[in-house]
Parts: C-alpha cells; sequence; structure tokens
C-alpha cells in the first residue's frame, strides 16, 4: 500500500509540472515567433522525455532492471500514439488529424524508420557484433542518434518554409507580458520536478512487479510507461484545450522520437552488453503494434477525413483499439 502511494505520489509530481510546461512552452514560441509545431516537436518533447531518460537510466544503470527500461520506453511510445486518438474527444466537431497540418507525417515517417530498426535489432540483435569501443552498443542502437538529429534538421527546415508561406496569425499579446526570465526559470524548476520524481520510479515499480508477480516487461509496458507519458499527456490535453491541436500532436510525436535517442543513451550507460538483447517477446509485440498505429496516423494525416463517427474519429478509435489490444496481448504473453 506504502509503494503504490508513492508511485501515485511521483505521478501527480509528474502530470502537475507537465501540465505547467505546457503553457510556457506556448509562451515561449508566441515571444519568440516561432511555429508552435516546432517547439513542440523539439523543446516540449525534449523536456517531456527528461521522464523517460532518467527513469530508463535508474531502471538500467542503477536498479540492472535492463528488460523494464525497455518495456517503458516502447510502451510509452505506443500510448503516446493513443493519446493522439484520446485527443479527438476535445476536437468538437473536426477530427484532430484534420486540424494539424500533414507536415507531421515527416516526424512520423522517422518515427517508423526508428521503431523498426529497435524491432529488427530485438530480432537478431544478438547475432551482431558488439562495438566495445562504444561501451558494449549494438550497431543499430549507434544509428538512432544521427537519424534522429537528421529529422529535426528536416523538420526545421520544413516548418520554416511553411512559416513564409503562411503567415501564423496569433497575436503575442500574452506573451508580451512575460519576462523570459521567468518563462525559462519556471519551464527549467517544472522539468527538474518531472527528474526528480521519475529517478524514483523505477526502483517503486519493481517493488510493484515483485509483489504481483506480473514481470518487468508488462509493468514496465504498462505502469512505467503510462507514468512517465504523464507530462506528454498534460501537454497534449493542455495544448488541445487552448486549440493548440499542431503543439499537441508535435509534442506527443516529438518525445517517440526522443526515446529512440533515450535508447542509445541508455545503451551507451549499460556496460554489461548491449541493452535490446534483454528484452522479452512482449517488448516486440509492443514495437510492432507501435509501428501499426504511426502507419495509421500517416493514414489519417493524408486522408484528412472531415467528419466524425458520432463524437470520435475513425482514425482515433483505431489507434486506441491497437493500444488496448497489444497490452491485453502483452499480458497473456506475459
Amino acid at each position: 500500500m506504502i509503494t503504490a502511494l508513492e508511485f501515485a505520489v511521483c505521478a501527480a509530481v509528474i502530470l502537475l509540472a507537465g501540465s505547467r510546461l505546457s503553457r510556457c512552452a506556448e509562451l515561449i514560441a508566441e515571444k519568440s515567433g516561432i511555429s508552435k509545431g516546432w517547439v513542440g516537436l523539439v523543446l516540449l518533447a525534449m523536456m517531456t522525455a527528461m521522464s523517460q531518460l532518467v527513469a530508463s537510466l535508474s531502471a538500467a544503470v542503477v536498479h540492472d532492471l535492463p528488460d523494464m527500461a525497455v518495456s517503458g520506453l516502447i510502451g510509452s511510445c505506443m500510448f503516446n500514439l493513443m493519446v493522439i486518438g484520446l485527443l479527438d474527444l476535445t476536437s468538437k466537431d473536426r477530427p484532430v488529424s484534420y486540424r494539424v497540418h500533414e507536415g507531421h507525417i515527416l516526424s512520423v515517417g522517422f518515427g517508423i524508420v526508428l521503431i523498426g530498426l529497435a524491432a529488427i535489432d530485438m530480432l537478431i540483435g544478438r547475432k551482431l557484433p558488439v562495438l566495445t569501443w562504444a561501451h558494449a552498443m549494438d550497431p543499430i542502437t549507434v544509428a538512432f542518434v544521427p537519424i534522429y538529429l537528421l529529422a529535426m534538421r528536416l523538420t526545421f527546415r520544413f516548418e520554416r518554409a511553411r512559416l513564409r508561406q503562411f503567415e501564423e496569425e496569433e497575436a503575442a499579446v500574452e506573451a508580451g507580458s512575460h519576462s523570459w526570465l521567468k518563462l525559462i526559470s519556471t519551464f527549467l524548476v517544472c522539468a527538474l520536478c518531472i527528474v526528480a520524481a521519475s529517478y524514483y520510479l523505477p526502483a517503486l515499480a519493481g517493488q510493484i512487479a515483485a509483489m504481483t508477480g506480473w514481470g518487468e516487461s508488462f509493468i514496465g509496458g504498462s505502469f512505467i510507461a503510462i507514468t512517465t507519458c504523464l507530462p506528454e499527456l498534460a501537454v497534449a490535453v493542455s495544448a488541445a484545450g487552448r486549440g493548440a491541436f499542431d503543439m499537441a500532436v508535435a509534442s506527443l510525436l516529438g518525445s517517440n522520437l526522443c526515446y529512440m535517442v533515450i535508447f542509445a543513451v541508455t545503451d551507451f550507460c549499460y556496460t554489461r552488453e548491449p541493452l535490446l538483447r534483454h528484452v522479452s517477446v512482449t517488448d516486440g509485440l509492443m514495437a510492432l503494434g507501435a509501428m501499426i498505429s504511426m502507419g495509421i496516423v500517416v493514414i489519417a494525416l493524408t486522408y484528412r477525413s472531415e467528419k466524425k463517427i458520432a463524437f470520435i474519429a475513425g482514425d482515433a478509435i483505431a489507434l486506441i483499439f491497437v493500444y488496448v489490444l497489444a497490452n491485453v496481448l502483452a499480458f497473456m504473453a506475459h
């Protein structure tokens, strides 16, 4: 009971700090003149993904729970994509995929590439050589960082070209009343709160796994994944509530790209052997589920349906269904 209470306290801190991060990021975007999509993809995604970085390093390096580190990251990718489906409940009479610009396909495409490489590493990683000069990393994992940087560069160029073609009609009156010092300091304090709370999550999740007997993979892919995604959830819901759907979707997709870099960082710090060689069937299942969900997002952004089925769009139903099905299958596999 005490363990569950401590876990809930950490989750509450992450949720509240993440909610505040969203507003700070939107004001920074207005004050600087940068597109909200770019701010969501890079600034918000990197800060909210800090909880994942700390939780993964804590699980693998401090508590020697590598399977929980991997399942937490893959499960978080799945959860973020499901949140995009849930955002459809806040978009009134138009689907979210219709309200956001099609440029998000670029980040989704890179996400599919990175998750696909991770899945390949899970399947045949044991047959690949170990890079001893890089703290026993897998060669595929090393490729995550340059691919992420390429994604950021291409996305920035796309956003810059889009802003030149379409002027954003958003007033910066409210942002002008906030100083840079106040905005940045508030942003950093919230980020530190998220990091501090995330550090304790793996140890608490490990105790829950031991008490329930559900295993590291399922606990990591559900409890850890959902809790460390609370900043993304808070940011997305808060941004969507103000009509900033581009920022909401960009932060979720950008976080998924950041998770792949976290794979590489955690693999580098876990010096015993390559991280992705400590995985179960459950992790591979969640990786495939994430790729299917990203494919659904690509279809939705390309087709851009203007209508919903009752109060929710068809692509949102599909995203929620895939997430639930993947978790049910993961529990059955365990």
